[in-house]
């Protein structure tokens, strides 16, 4: 199962034996710029990297199958999982035909950021290896068990009859999460009140009872929730008005500045990493500021789910930043005392499976995320059902 992980200027791929047992890693960076990449790292082996030329999905899914034929890998291929960021309410993997690519391109405009280049890639794909079945896993479906009152935007029924509904996303890190808990933990914690905080460049948190998500930061698009690496965030909506009429901005402008010139980057001005800021707050006040905005944000939405649940019994970091920033999830937890929530400072600087103290409230823990595992486990589940046949 080859599991296909597309950004919007990034691929990220791994091929995995029967979904469970990884053969090699890779990601292809800066699609449509100067100085593509592709890294390659077959397992225990170490990593390469080299330049490519890419100027679209397209041309990175060609240099993706040239790469795994040239490997002598492209053969025992049986299925492609692609993470497909919004579902438009569809919860199942299902196989990816012409047909409903052609019906998921209709609502391009639920995600521009994202599904276009995720067709696009699903289509070249399907070009160079028309028998092997191209499988759709939503990141929006995890999200699906919310009450309607979670899921309704305060906006006319006529719009939210058309579909314009809170959906959630970062699904497929949560369905990982959820699995780890179950094997790292008694079960009963997981069946409990839990906070999944998936904290990278796009950043969200959900809230799960008894396994289930009842709310999450992300509403009807990936840009809203938690200040992120380049997104806003939740924002005044007034805003958009403002800024269309004294700054000039239309509607595609309005929306660039959303998703690729706000969050840590607009704020600090140089940077939407984290290590960047980290290393520069002291000497840059911009730098500072960004990281206590995002803490800050980040402190009251667990706040506000824990309010969701009716309390908290574990809190999970996970993403890049939520799993390697130790002073971000320790300045995020400050001050939620009243919650139960408390770091051991020591367990934190290391990294350790557990942060919190043994005998406080709420266990604080970190677990990696592998959305790409959690694909090729969908894609081997739907390659095997007839359901997934056009």
């Amino acid at each position: 199962m080859l599991a296909v992980n597309a950004g919007s200027s990034s691929v990220r791929f791994a091929l995995f034996a029967e979904g469970s047992t990884r053969l090699l890693h890779g990601k292809i960076d800066r699609i449509g710029g100067s100085g593509t990449t592709v890294e390659w790292a077959p397992a225990g082996r170490p990593l390469e990297r080299r330049e490519i030329a890419a100027a679209d999905h397209g041309a990175a899914a060609a240099a993706l199958v040239e790469r795994l034929e040239t490997a002598g890998l492209a053969e025992g291929i049986a299925g492609v999982g692609h993470r497909v960021v919004h579902g438009m309410g569809r919860a199942d993997p299902v196989r990816a035909t012409a047909e409903r690519i052609a019906e998921w391109r209709r609502f391009a405009a639920f995600d521009p950021e994202h599904l276009p280049r995720e067709l696009d890639l699903i289509e070249a794909l399907a070009a160079r290896w028309p028998r092997v079945p191209q499988i759709a896993c939503f990141d929006t479906a995890f999200h699906a068990t919310m009450p309607a009152h979670a899921v309704r935007l305060p906006v006319p029924r006529r719009y939210g009859d058309e579909g314009v509904r809170r959906y959630g996303f970062h699904g497929l890190s949560y369905a990982y999460l959820r699995e780890e808990l179950v094997r790292l933990a008694d079960p009963a914690i997981v069946d409990g009140r839990v906070i999944l905080a998936h904290l990278g460049n796009g950043a969200s948190m959900a809230a799960l009872r008894d396994g289930r998500s009842i709310d999450t930061t992300m509403g009807f698009t990936p840009a809203g929730g938690l200040v992120m690496g380049t997104r806003t965030g939740d924002i005044d909506p007034g805003l958009a008005y403002y800024l269309l009429r004294s700054a000039g901005l239309d509607a595609g402008g309005f929306q660039t500045m959303v998703n690729h010139e706000s969050g840590l980057l607009g704020i600090s001005g140089t940077s939407a990493d984290v290590r960047d800021l980290l290393a520069a707050e002291r000497s840059d006040p911009r730098a500072a500021e960004a990281l206590a905005v995002f803490c800050y944000q980040a402190r009251k939405w667990i706040g506000a789910l824990a309010a969701a649940l009716g309390g908290v019994e574990t809190l999970v970091f996970s993403g890049g930043i939520g799993e390697n920033a130790a002073p971000i999830r320790a300045r995020i937890c400050a001050d939620l005392g009243f919650l139960g929530i408390r770091i051991d400072a020591a367990r934190n600087e290391q990294h350790a499976p557990r942060i919190s103290p043994d005998q406080a409230p709420v266990t604080v823990r970190v677990v990696p995320t592998d959305e790409e595992r959690m694909i090729a486990r969908a894609t081997l589940a739907a390659v095997a059902s007839p359901a997934a046949s056009p």
